[in-house]
């Protein structure tokens, strides 16, 4: 059995305010980067679920006992979630350098006189039963800090999907997200964008995407990025941009990463180019996806059936990151002897995505 050892080595624990799930996260992160190297969720207990969702929409004034015992009945089932993902995920537990722990949102008031937000998931239970250290709290730390303590996602967005040389829109769908302003901001900053590069004589790679992130179906992508994507090509033309001089890289539509009922294939690829042939000009040369948190197969897949359809002007093809880097990096686990194995990991992949882009993929290429 192999472990994965190695430095800068974090895992971070999320549950939101739909308390669907309980998000964990392995990361590699540094000065320089920021990877995800693998996933999880698991299921809310279903009664620890209604209790945390009663006290938080409860508008009158919280029981502090109440909250306390919550919070530490939360800590438990926190770390066994810990416990079940790092054996399941075979890392070596020495090799984890620190737990984040958001902590589940009860209430957050940062404008009152006396601000104040309060998450629940005790750390000090959370370390003791799993011997990791844990930093929690975020939230409160900033406010005491001056700041507001939420939302906390875009510092996670600017490191992880930022770039010093793009602009990129990130899009959550949630209850009443996304907001029209939200898109509408999002997708006039990368017409902006578009327009600066291409005054630069460059060819703007444009990135709207739609985190496939929660519990939505696959109707309320469609719903999103149609949004998203009215919104952007509305404001392209409206200043000016090249849209023959430019490239698309959006998300696929798919149902949400925690939707209990998936979308196959074939649906993922018709809702797809259905949604582009409503809102994407012919005259576009290119669309090249984002995986956006696919598996490595599924989003050769998609990418593949959408082109075995066919029926459009633009090229379709891949831009992706995990999909890519994932094998490779399950492949190397961090050791100089298994490099060979990770490159013939990637190269396997890229094979496998370029025959997609061309519709000649088939999942018995995969054994």
């Amino acid at each position: 059995m192999h472990l994965k050892t190695m430095k800068n080595h974090f895992i971070g624990i999320m549950t939101g305010t739909s308390v669907d799930a309980i998000d964990v996260a392995e990361l590699f992160i540094n000065k320089e980067e920021c990877k995800l190297l693998n996933a999880q969720s698991f299921q809310f207990p279903e009664k620890m679920r209604n209790k945390i969702l009663e006290i938080s929409r409860n508008k009158a004034v919280h029981d502090n006992s109440q909250i306390s015992s919550l919070s530490d009945e939360l800590a438990y089932i926190y770390a066994e979630s810990i416990d079940a993902f790092i054996y399941q995920s075979n890392i070596d537990r020495e090799s984890i350098n620190a737990v984040g722990i958001h902590g589940q949102t009860i209430s957050h008031k940062p404008d009152e006189i006396n601000p104040s937000s309060i998450q629940i998931g005790n750390g000090e239970i959370v370390a003791k039963e799993t011997g990791l250290i844990i930093v929690s709290d975020f939230r409160s730390a900033d406010i005491l800090a001056g700041g507001q303590g939420a939302p906390l996602a875009p510092l996670f967005h600017n490191r992880f999907f930022g770039k010093k040389d793009t602009t990129r829109a990130v899009i959550n769908i949630g209850e009443d997200m996304p907001s029209s302003e939200a898109i509408s901001a999002n997708m006039e900053a990368l017409a902006d964008y578009a327009k600066i590069v291409q005054n630069n004589n460059m060819v703007p790679m444009v990135e709207p995407e739609v985190l496939m992130d929660g519990n939505h179906s696959i109707d309320d992508c469609f719903e999103a990025t149609s949004r998203c994507l009215d919104a952007l090509f509305t404001y392209l033309l409206e200043k000016g941009v090249d849209i023959k001089g430019t490239i698309l890289k959006p998300n696929m539509v798919t149902s949400g990463s925690n939707y209990s009922d998936q979308a196959d294939v074939e649906e993922v690829a018709r809702k797809t180019i259905d949604c582009l042939k409503a809102y994407v000009p012919d005259d576009l040369p290119g669309i090249t996806f984002l995986s956006g948190g696919q598996s490595d197969i599924d989003a050769t897949a998609h990418l593949d059936a959408m082109n075995k359809i066919g029926g459009f002007n633009w090229k379709l093809s891949f831009s992706y990151g995990r999909a890519l880097q994932q094998p490779a990096l399950k492949a190397w686990m961090g050791k100089i002897e298994n490099s060979t194995l990770a490159q013939q990991a990637l190269s396997h992949r890229a094979l496998m995505n370029k025959l997609a882009s061309e519709g000649k993929w088939d999942i018995s290429l995969e054994n």
